[in-house]
C-alpha cells in the first residue's frame, strides 16, 4: 500500500533540518551575506538541504565536469564544487557581477575557487560558445524561468550517458497547480513539466524538496 502524501509542514522541517547535516561556517557565512547584501533577494538561495544533497550526488557519481546555469551567490556552487576531484570543473554561467561577487568570496574561503570557471553573460551563449566535444557530468539549471526549456535543450545534447540534470523551483510553491496563476514564470514552469516528462531522452523524478528538484537522467543512446 502507498503511504499517504507527505506535507512538510514547519514542525517536520524544523524535525528534518534536526536531523540532517548542517551547513558549516563558511555556509553560514554565506547564508548570512547573502541576506544582508542582496536587497531582500536572499530567497532566490538554495536551501541547506538542497546543497548538501547536491554534493552528495557530485561525490557518489564521480562528477568530473558540470554546469551551473544561475549562480546567484554561490551556494548551490560551492556544494557542487565541494563534491568534485581537485582536478574537476564547474563552469557557472550568470549575468551579475554584483551578486556572484558575493560568491567569489566565499568559493575562495572554501577553498573550491580553483575548481569553478565563473563567465558573465547569457548562458545560452556561453554554452553555444563552448567547444562542440565538450561534455559534461551533471547540471544545475536556476535560472530565468521562462529559458528552463532552452537551457535545458541546450544541455542535453552536452549530457555525458547516464548524467544527471537538476533543475530547482519546478513545483513553485505549488502555483504549477494553481488555475488562476497565469504569469509567464507560472505557465513557464509547466510547459517545462510537461516538456521533460515526455522527452524520450530523459527519465525524471520531482522531488518535493526545497520548492521543487526535478532530477533528470540521461537515457542511453
Amino acid at each position: 500500500m502507498s503511504p499517504r502524501p507527505l506535507v512538510v509542514d514547519a514542525e517536520l522541517s524544523a524535525y528534518i533540518a534536526a536531523h540532517s547535516t548542517p551547513p558549516d561556517a563558511v555556509q553560514h557565512r554565506l547564508i548570512d551575506a547573502t541576506r544582508d547584501r542582496t536587497g531582500g533577494a536572499a530567497g532566490m538561495q538554495i536551501g541547506g538541504d538542497q546543497g548538501l544533497l547536491f554534493e552528495m550526488l557530485v561525490r557518489a557519481m564521480g562528477v568530473r565536469r558540470a554546469i551551473e546555469i544561475g549562480t546567484f551567490t554561490g551556494y548551490s556552487a560551492l556544494s557542487i564544487a565541494r563534491g568534485l576531484p581537485p582536478d574537476g570543473r564547474l563552469l557557472c554561467c550568470d549575468v551579475s557581477e554584483e551578486w556572484t561577487a558575493i560568491a567569489r568570496e566565499h568559493w575562495a574561503l572554501a577553498g573550491v575557487d580553483d575548481r569553478i570557471d565563473l563567465r558573465i553573460g547569457p548562458a545560452l551563449a556561453t554554452i553555444a560558445a563552448l567547444d562542440p566535444d565538450e561534455t559534461f557530468d551533471l547540471a544545475f539549471i536556476d535560472a530565468d524561468k521562462t529559458n528552463y526549456g532552452n537551457y535545458f535543450d541546450a544541455i542535453v545534447p552536452r549530457l555525458a550517458e547516464h548524467g544527471l540534470i537538476l533543475v530547482d523551483n519546478t513545483l513553485w510553491s505549488r502555483r504549477v497547480l494553481d488555475d488562476t496563476a497565469d504569469d509567464r514564470d507560472t505557465q513557464a514552469l509547466r510547459a517545462f513539466n510537461d516538456q521533460v516528462a515526455r522527452d524520450p531522452r530523459v527519465r525524471c523524478v520531482v522531488l518535493p524538496i526545497g520548492d521543487g528538484v526535478t532530477v533528470l537522467q540521461r537515457r542511453p543512446n
